[in-house]
């Protein structure tokens, strides 16, 4: 279903209103979303459809998955947080997660980014150029 311009238009400035020091505020997210549905306004739907993919897309910027094959040790996992969020120019919320299947190396996903240094996605690729 397309969306008007007019609700994709106060989908963004509902979000802005939600937005303290470039941070999501979880509390302003639920006044708004809670505001809307009680005084539904002219394609409420479109607009809370809207902002919640706003929504849902800055919490992905804000979080950062590393994957590993091993568990990782605390001192790399504090240089990982620190890189990331040297490079990002802001603090992330960073999950570590353990998944054999990678046979070696890490992935990271940071929103859309992803690095992907395993040894499985090498051998992928190795494994296309050959086929």
């Amino acid at each position: 279903m397309k969306i008007s311009k007019e609700a994709r238009r106060t989908s963004r400035q509902l979000f802005r209103v939600c937005l303290n020091n470039g941070t999501l505020d979880e509390g302003r997210v639920r006044a708004v979303v809670q505001k809307v549905s009680e005084s539904k306004p002219r394609n409420y739907i479109n607009i809370l459809g809207a902002f919640a993919g706003l929504v849902r897309n800055e919490v992905e910027r804000q979080r950062a998955l590393v994957e590993s094959a091993v568990a990782l040790g605390d001192d790399i996992k504090q240089q990982l947080s620190a890189g990331l969020s040297k490079k990002y120019g802001r603090t992330l919320n960073v999950e570590f997660t353990v998944k054999p299947e990678l046979l070696g190396g890490i992935r990271v996903r940071v929103g859309s980014d992803v690095w992907d240094g395993s040894v499985k996605a090498r051998l992928d690729v190795l494994h296309s150029s050959l086929a």
